[in-house]
């Protein structure tokens, strides 16, 4: 039986440090001979194809990433000792919530609870959650959506939805972030040598 790798998400609100953590981290772990696979960040590709993201979100858009997501994690488990995820599947939920309170629409509950069961259920298959914590100090990174508010609820939203599903979620901030990867490289190759 093929050992399963070990898997991390990263979630949080944009630009929070979560791609130059997966970043970081991949590099080392390859660095140390292992295999790295890394789902990014789905929402471009999600706009590409035509849905809304961001304040725009919708029950579709958020349904595509959360799908798309998982389908990349198992092609991904394939070829892998590791697997990155940045924004898990939680994360998406997070964002439509924002966009929801943002822009006073609303989903059919019924719809809501699917999406969320997708995300209690699927949460169970990362080894390690991290979830950033928004420095309002620290400039947003190039081509970023720079609405402050949507960026602060949409940090919310995806917290508490990561806090309700996976209480013991590792909060990442710009002072720990070398901590962070370092407990996170050092997971990794435990698990791999065990």
């Amino acid at each position: 039986m093929m050992k399963k790798p070990f898997k991390i998400g990263v979630a949080g609100t944009h630009s929070t440090g979560k791609s130059t953590l997966a970043s970081l981290v991949r590099r080392e772990l390859e660095h140390k001979g292992l295999r790295v696979g890394q789902v990014e960040d789905l929402a471009t590709r999600a706009r590409d194809l035509g849905f809304p993201i961001l304040k725009e979100h919708t029950f579709d858009s958020t349904l595509w990433i959360m799908a798309e997501c998982m389908r990349q994690e198992a092609e991904l488990s394939l070829s892998s000792d590791v697997i990155i995820v940045d924004r898990p599947v939680p994360d998406a939920l997070g964002y439509l919530l924002a966009a929801l309170e943002i822009t006073g629409r609303s989903v059919e509950p019924r719809r809501l609870q699917e999406l969320e069961s997708i995300a209690v259920a699927h949460v169970g298959d990362y080894d390690v959650l991290v979830v950033t914590v928004v420095d309002k100090s620290l400039p947003l990174g190039p081509d970023r959506d720079t609405d402050a508010m949507f960026r602060q609820v949409a940090a919310e939203k995806v917290g508490d939805i990561i806090d309700r599903c996976a209480p013991g979620a590792i909060k990442m901030t710009y002072d720990n972030s070398n901590q962070v990867a370092e407990a996170l490289i050092d997971a990794c190759l435990r698990s791999h040598r065990g």
